[in-house]
């Protein structure tokens, strides 16, 4: 660990740093689309690019910070004693990945004694990518521009918002379709700009909503630093700041209550 930077910032950089590394490696499978994709025991797609990032970033991780515990998507959880957690999707949004759209993202979290303290979502084949620490503001780049701070939009309210979401029958598989078809009036617009990509769009100012009804904790994890550094929030269903309930809102903050009203049933 570099001496002059405490833990946390170091393990920040880092984050940082492999996230590059991991996209540019998706983006070779991606351009070329020569890969075979098979199906995990719940359905879902993966790939050769998912699990060689998922490899690329332990590497990195254990090379540096050998006590950290690791929890990724592909490969088993690897034990720590640091107190710290990194939390990887190497691919999140698979199944664009596969369809040839450009929407996926890299996904790297880190948890001290279980609270999310940094986050990074990446877009390679965008070249966007959000990322923040706590305490230390949320950070968007964007190609070869110097990085900028990620600031969530003064939207008032859903009627002039932009709502996005991953995928529509996720809200039919838990019987709540109804929420999404509200939230749906509610809005201005609804696009399914979702994964990493719709979040991004909220840390950034160009959306107000995003909603998923299904999320790993590899898909959370991440998220919450970046939102909240960036001047939102990211909460369960019921208003918790989590990454552990399985679902998900990204909010800028204004619109909040009157998403949860929505999602409570209320």
């Amino acid at each position: 660990m570099p001496a002059e930077l405490d833990p946390l910032l170091a393990r920040y950089q880092l984050a940082q740093q492999i996230a590059v590394k991991a996209g540019q490696l998706t983006l070779r499978y991606f351009r070329d689309g020569e890969f075979e994709v098979e199906r995990k025991l719940d359905g879902s797609p993966v790939t050769v690019a998912d699990r060689s990032a998922e490899e690329l970033l332990r590497r990195h991780i254990t090379e540096q910070f050998a006590d950290d515990r690791i929890v990724g998507e592909e490969w088993p959880e690897k034990a720590g004693s640091s107190g710290y957690c990194w939390v990887l999707d190497p691919i999140d949004g698979t199944h664009s990945f596969v369809s040839g759209v450009p929407l996926y993202s890299t996904l790297i979290g880190i948890t001290c004694a279980g609270v999310p303290q940094v986050g990074v979502i990446n877009i390679p084949a965008l070249h966007e990518m959000v990322h923040a620490a706590t305490g230390h503001g949320a950070w968007y780049l964007r190609g070869d521009h110097p990085p900028c701070p990620a600031r969530v939009s003064d939207t008032r309210q859903l009627s002039e918002g932009l709502f996005c979401t991953s995928e529509v029958k996720t809200f039919t598989q838990r019987q709540r379709l109804h929420v999404y078809q509200r939230l749906e009036e509610r809005s201005r617009l609804t696009r399914t700009w979702g994964d990493g990509y719709g979040y991004l769009l909220v840390a950034t100012g160009r959306a107000e909503l995003m909603v998923d009804p299904e999320l790993q904790v590899w898909d959370a994890a991440a998220l919450q630093p970046v939102l909240q550094e960036a001047g939102g929030t990211f909460t369960d269903w019921e208003g918790r700041a989590t990454i552990e309930s399985g679902e998900g809102i990204a909010t800028n903050g204004h619109v909040l209550d009157e998403v949860l009203a929505i999602t409570r049933g209320q």
